[in-house]
């Protein structure tokens, strides 16, 4: 529908009405207007998968590899699929709205949602992510691009102001938002932190640039719980606040506007809401599009070569890929060959349906012919995980998992029902509830001392056997919705179990008021001592053909809600990796992290592969990896430091609430750059299972760049094209980048930057022409006084390779004025 057929349609609504459609029905849902044919709208967190609007381990979903994974791609056409495949999900479960992608930017290591983030870089952020949306909102579901803007780290993420100069914010804060503007993007969420001493859902940005200057004609939400001002959120290009049905509009909304909100302002909410039911196909006779075809093979083909593609080889002497015909036995190592981190903690986490762990994906491919022996090594020392239906049984059924009851003041059944894990953050309640019972009998294989917790806000208790081993009343600590409704703190106690004998478990919490709904039980079985799991790991590796380890980070220590304070493996798996590498060099080890961790042993490995967060097919597509079946397409979308102390820019943490973005353009490589500092692997990164010789570059000697007075996609620069050639024994894929350096300007910039990058794939000795567009955008700035982009005249560098520090071709090109 046209605006002015929205507008009319608005036009039949009073003042109540109107507001009404402006916070949500319930926590996922938007409101119903039967008076113009609008119906709900369903939202659903998707970054990594579609989890629909309920926590619940009988839904299962698709589970995509972690957005830092899907950055290493460097491919717009394969995270255009799983974008597509984000959408098929979303049909699946009746989802019209998919909050994805996350355009923030990997501005330091430790920040605690880097997973969830492309790359450190804003072009290949905004490239990735404009591909992503174009995949989604193809099949009629609405994409989110978020968290609008500079919500970058964790820690008092709901009440830091960031300051940050608005030369630096258009270049390279705002710049991936811009990029999902152009491609079409139909949602933009404003973020929890303020910039420059306005919170997001009040602040002008949402008006200029993204409305004004971009043009941008969907719908702002909300994050959830980030609305909390009346007149000034109402005042500002603010549209939709989430979750409902509270929230701070509503009748001070109506009364805001009696006293002097414009009602022209809520009028433009409302019909951007409209526009955005319209598109999705929840408004009038509007009909969603029948889900895509994707038969589960499918489904899980592209999940596993998507796997392989964001895979990163950092490291390779010559071992691998694996020969399996050369090979009698493997041995495999790690707890995270068997229990993989699939993906990150928070609120975009999914159940997915099948997992195919590293140790299943390659038992699978040597099943037959060669003996893999599974060494696990000592614990990582992470706190207890969840009841799992592994581990535990239904004291009612016996059936694999957990008995939930729901219990009233008294203490009698209102409803009881199998569940399959011990984290319910959605238990079903009716009228009256006032307990939330979790119930299952754990038997252990033998004796020893068993840790089990409980996580909750309340009077809560945990019992074993009838043991009291915790009792109290909790009370909440935080505001922070991650916490109170994910990952509420657990209380942990100790008690010796009988090999054999199963042990009855029994969890209480009681329902509060503003305390959220969430229950975890959680049960940790006696360890191995540490010295005897590390020297049955090194006997292991010692005896094998190949030793593959697999680290990793643990659960909660890359999280949304908190920042990281350490880059190091958490427990002793450096010592593990270090031992079995001096007895075995032809080690292989795979790190299983969503964001940059120390490698203090890279030098003594044979080969070191970044395997992200990889989804549920971690264990197939990591197979065909090593076995030669694919190569790693991976390269790195951030830059990864030798150790912490060397990391440029690593500020997380607000002073007197504020955080400066004092380094101002120089974040990832461009920070390492101005510093004169080498880190452990360079943005761009990555290696192949062939080499390459890079052999010329040519550029026009002149560029035309426009006057960029009405944005900065205008006039075209230039076309560059680079010769390379395929030196190895193996066909092969190719990321070649281009940067740009200005060493004379007249205004601050980057040592180099990217500017644009493209895939090419040769046969052994074939020589090959990449062609790599730079678009006009990329050679200009923004000029603070004037509050429009330029472009200087003069000479300009251009660098062609295969990452931001090994660029071995150069040529120059001439700007000769400056239109203006």
């Amino acid at each position: 529908m046209t605006r002015d057929e929205l507008l009319t349609l608005v036009g039949t609504l009073d003042l109540t009405q109107k507001v009404g459609l402006l916070t949500g029905a319930t926590v996922w849902r938007t409101r119903a207007e039967p008076a113009v044919g609008l119906r709900e709208m369903v939202f659903s967190d998707g970054p990594a998968g579609v989890r629909g609007e309920a926590w619940d381990e009988r839904s299962p979903s698709l589970l995509l590899p972690s957005a830092s994974a899907l950055g290493s791609l460097w491919d717009e056409r394969l995270a255009g699929q799983l974008g597509e495949l984000l959408a098929h999900e979303a049909l699946r479960k009746g989802v019209h709205v998919v909050l994805a992608p996350t355009l923030n930017l990997h501005r330091t290591p430790l920040g605690g949602r880097h997973f969830e983030c492309l790359a450190e870089d804003p072009e290949l952020a905004a490239r990735t992510g404009a591909a992503l949306i174009r995949g989604i909102q193809a099949h009629g579901v609405a994409a989110t691009a978020k968290h609008y803007v500079a919500n970058d780290s964790e820690t008092e993420r709901l009440t830091m102001d960031v300051r940050v100069d608005e030369r630096t914010l258009r270049e390279v804060y705002l710049a991936p938002f811009e990029a999902a503007v152009r491609a079409g993007v139909w949602l933009v969420m404003s973020a929890y932190n303020g910039v420059n001493g306005t919170t997001m859902t009040a602040n002008e940005l949402l008006a200029q640039p993204l409305k004004g200057e971009w043009g941008f004609d969907g719908a702002v939400v909300s994050d959830w719980g980030a609305v909390r001002l009346t007149a000034e959120s109402a005042a500002a290009a603010q549209d939709l606040a989430m979750p409902g049905p509270d929230g701070p509009w509503g009748e001070a909304l109506v009364a805001a506007v009696r006293s002097g909100v414009p009602e022209e302002a809520v009028d433009d909410k409302v019909v951007r809401l409209l526009t955005l039911a319209d598109r999705v196909g929840a408004l009038g006779s509007g009909r969603r599009l029948p889900p895509h075809a994707w038969p589960g093979g499918t489904a899980r083909r592209l999940l596993r070569r998507a796997v392989a593609a964001g895979t990163v080889l950092l490291r390779n002497e010559d071992v691998l890929p694996l020969d399996v015909s050369a090979l009698h036995s493997v041995a495999v190592i790690g707890r995270h060959a068997c229990a993989p981190r699939l993906q990150g903690e928070g609120s975009a986490g999914v159940y997915p349906a099948d997992v195919v762990t590293p140790l299943d994906g390659i038992r699978a491919r040597l099943h037959g012919r060669a003996q893999v022996r599974y060494a696990p090594g000592p614990d990582l020392g992470g706190q207890p995980l969840p009841l799992d239906p592994a581990r535990c049984a239904n004291p009612l059924t016996g059936e694999p998992g957990v008995l939930m009851r729901i219990l009233d003041a008294a203490g009698r059944e209102m409803s009881a029902e199998h569940r399959l894990s011990g984290r319910q953050l959605e238990p079903p309640l009716a009228p009256r509830a006032h307990t939330v019972e979790i119930s299952a009998l754990v038997r252990p294989p033998s004796d020893g001392k068993w840790t089990f917790g409980v996580g909750g806000y309340g009077r809560m208790s945990l019992a074993v056997d009838g043991q009291l081993l915790v009792e109290g009343e909790f009370a909440r600590d935080t505001e922070d919705p991650a916490v109170i409704h994910l990952d509420p703190p657990r209380r942990h106690a100790s008690v010796w179990l009988a090999g054999g004998q199963a042990a009855h478990v029994v969890a209480r919490r009681e329902l509060a008021p503003d305390t959220g709904r969430a229950v975890v039980v959680t049960a940790a079985a006696p360890e191995p001592e540490p010295e005897q799991a590390l020297a049955e790991a090194v006997e292991a590796a010692r005896d094998a053909d190949v030793a593959v380890v697999v680290v990793g980070t643990t659960d909660g220590s890359e999280s949304e809600g908190h920042d990281r304070t350490s880059l190091t493996l958490p427990g002793r798996q450096d010592e593990l990796v270090a031992a079995v590498a001096a007895v075995n060099p032809r080690t292989v080890v795979v790190v299983n992290s969503g964001g940059p961790v120390e490698l203090p042993w890279r030098e003594q490995a044979g080969a070191v592969l970044l395997s992200w967060f990889p989804g549920q097919e971690a264990g197939s597509g990591l197979a065909d990896v090593l076995f030669g079946q694919a190569e790693p397409g991976g390269r790195l979308p951030t830059t990864w430091a030798a150790a912490l102390a060397d990391v440029p820019v690593r500020d997380t943490t607000p002073r007197d609430g504020v955080l400066e973005y004092a380094e101002g353009l120089h974040i990832g490589y461009r920070a390492w750059l101005r510093a004169g500092l080498e880190p452990a692997y360079w943005f761009g990164h990555g290696l192949g299972y062939t080499t390459w010789s890079y052999d010329r570059l040519r550029a026009a000697s002149e560029v035309d760049v426009g006057d960029g007075g009405d944005g900065v996609d205008g006039g075209e620069a230039l076309v560059v094209e680079v010769q390379l050639r395929n030196t190895g024994a193996r066909p092969g894929r190719e990321v070649v980048q281009v940067y740009l350096a200005r060493p004379e300007s007249a205004v601050e910039r980057p040592v180099r930057w990217l500017v644009g990058f493209t895939a090419v794939r040769a046969e052994p000795g074939e020589t090959v022409t990449a062609s790599v567009r730079i678009p006009a955008r990329m050679l200009r700035h923004w000029d603070t006084r004037a509050g429009r982009w330029r472009s200087e005249a003069g000479v300009w560098r251009v660098l062609a390779g295969r990452s931001a520090g090994d660029l071995p071709l150069t040529a120059t090109v001439r700007r000769s004025n400056d239109r203006r």
